[in-house]
């Protein structure tokens, strides 16, 4: 994938309003670790997470996907008549059907001549929509477009403690499945493109790929649950060592394809912004790429996991704290469960 005419505008967040810490979970599955004789703080050490951030109770991801496009666009001062679509790319969504993108649309007044649709590829999802809008811009079917999505990771994280206490025959192999559950969090996330021509900022999306390893498909797999624990809240069993490997696999065959589509080489690349999973992840992804950990701009530590949210949430924050430069090159690694990978090249320009 190669672009002449495509800007990345703007990225905009929300972050949820309540933390969660680390030593928080493991207090409450005490009684777990006594029995199975398992020592606090592993949650922690294992993943680099200290605490993640969760929405409120009756929180709804249509709503507060709405609230963070609309900070999004008018930060960016741009003209919504010309948005022509409209990607919500999370897994959390109000509902089945219809779209939850349509709640979106709505609620930001948008053009009704604007394509408006759902795309759900694991923590890919959001980039799966940029990739989209891009490639309708660079078509001219439409001068701009916004993907967005929310992730709330509650239910799965304190479903997944109960899970664990209920069950007297629970071992440590077990435990070790429920681990990455533990380590979600949430966050909202909207990344704005538009035709250069558009453009108020010139931060070039230059172009990418994507490559996908299914054969590693049931590694990280989740869903409701209420026909083995009673409710509806989703449970999710991943085998962390061996997806960590294929992962990061993946990872290095995206990022040299990647280099050859850009015509980059790792000393081209100023800064990147990566999926968060944890502190064990991204050393080893760094090392495997070849890439300086310098570049990097972490957030797993106080915001965990948060699925399809997580990069461009990052990227939002890192942008916010300065870390970009006029003229950067930048790296957008994405990975998701699946497995597949979406890696893109940015040259910035404000």
């Amino acid at each position: 994938m190669r672009y002449q005419h495509v800007c990345v505008e703007a990225f905009g967040y929300t972050l949820p309003p309540h933390v969660v810490t680390s030593d928080e979970i493991e207090a409450k599955l005490a009684p777990l670790y006594d029995r199975l004789g398992l020592p606090a703080g592993r949650l922690e050490l294992m993943s680099g997470i200290r605490e993640r951030r969760f929405w409120d109770r009756d929180w709804r991801p249509g709503r507060i996907s709405a609230e963070t496009a609309e900070k999004t666009i008018t930060a960016a001062g741009f003209d919504r008549r010309y948005i022509g679509a409209v990607i919500h790319g999370s897994v959390c969504r109000d509902q089945l059907e219809p779209a939850t993108a349509n709640y979106v649309h709505h609620a930001l007044g948008l053009p009704n001549s604007a394509c408006v649709f759902d795309v759900s590829n694991a923590c890919l999802g959001l980039l799966n929509g940029m990739v989209l809008i891009a490639n309708m811009i660079e078509m001219g079917q439409i001068r701009a477009g916004i993907a967005v999505g929310t992730e709330g990771g509650r239910d799965l994280v304190e479903g997944t403690i109960d899970s664990l206490l209920q069950d007297p025959e629970i071992t440590r192999q077990d435990v070790k499945l429920a681990f990455a559950s533990l380590t979600i969090g949430s966050g909202s996330a909207a990344v704005l493109l538009c035709d250069r021509r558009l453009s108020r900022t010139g931060n070039r999306l230059l172009g990418g790929t994507l490559r996908s390893d299914t054969s590693s498909h049931e590694l990280c797999a989740g869903d409701s649950a209420r026909a083995t624990h009673g409710d509806d809240r989703p449970r999710m069993q991943t085998d962390s060592e061996a997806l960590l490997h294929a992962g990061v696999n993946l990872a290095v065959e995206t990022w040299e394809h990647c280099k050859r589509v850009l015509g980059w080489e790792n000393s081209d690349v100023q800064k990147a912004f990566t999926h968060q999973v944890g502190r064990a992840h991204r050393k080893l992804l760094y090392e495997r790429l070849g890439l300086d950990p310098a570049i990097d701009f972490p957030t797993v530590e106080y915001l965990g996991n948060a699925g399809a949210a997580a990069l461009p949430m990052t990227a939002a924050l890192g942008i916010e704290a300065g870390h970009l430069s006029p003229g950067d090159r930048v790296a957008l690694l994405g990975i998701g469960s699946g497995l597949n990978s979406i890696m893109l090249g940015l040259e910035w320009g404000r």
